[in-house]
């Protein structure tokens, strides 16, 4: 069974336990704040994938680490471990998030723009795009990038919008080499 499949039984079961105890929000952000951590803690990755280090061990550590967590996250977390998918954590964090947004109606959206923006730029984007995409809104990661000139660069999900002044300039300038 390939590894995407099984992050997604993974996330699946304990996005019905999130939404049976309405905890869907509070449980997704945990999960955000469980994959910060395994992305940015390479040591923690290294300790959890030893082979010499023994489960108990290794469930001691998760349970010490992730002590303020609920419930069914440090029980998934604790599960993986005696599954030997301590490497899936951030698979099946991203295959919950998935599942989260789509139940809401929400799509993740990275904004490429010169300056930060306010919310209520963001709350106007988010309106904008998100019925281009067929969301009832937009989470919005505002990204600063000065080789964009000026405007926007939109990416959700795999489609980008390029409302950019450098997008314009290379639309332009391919043109003219036609």
């Amino acid at each position: 069974m390939s590894s995407s499949t099984v992050a997604k039984r993974y996330a699946l079961a304990l996005f019905q336990i999130a939404q049976e105890q309405l905890k869907l929000e509070a449980i997704e952000e945990e999960l955000r704040a469980v994959k910060t951590v395994f992305t940015e803690n390479k040591e923690l990755n290294s300790l959890l994938e030893n082979p010499k280090l023994t489960a108990v061990k290794k469930k001691t550590l998760i349970q010490e680490s992730f002590a303020g967590v609920s419930a069914p996250v440090l029980n998934t977390l604790l599960l993986l471990t005696d599954r030997h998918r301590e490497d899936q954590v951030v698979a099946v964090v991203d295959a919950f998030i998935d599942l989260s947004n789509e139940a809401r109606g929400i799509a993740d959206a990275i904004v490429y723009s010169v300056r930060p923006l306010s919310e209520d730029e963001k709350t106007a984007v988010s309106t904008s795009f998100a019925k281009k995409v067929g969301k009832q809104s937009l989470r919005i990661e505002n990204v600063i990038d000065n080789n964009i000139l000026g405007g926007l660069k939109i990416r959700i999900g795999n489609r980008i919008f390029d409302g950019t002044l450098a997008g314009k300039l290379n639309r332009l300038e391919r043109e003219l080499v036609r």
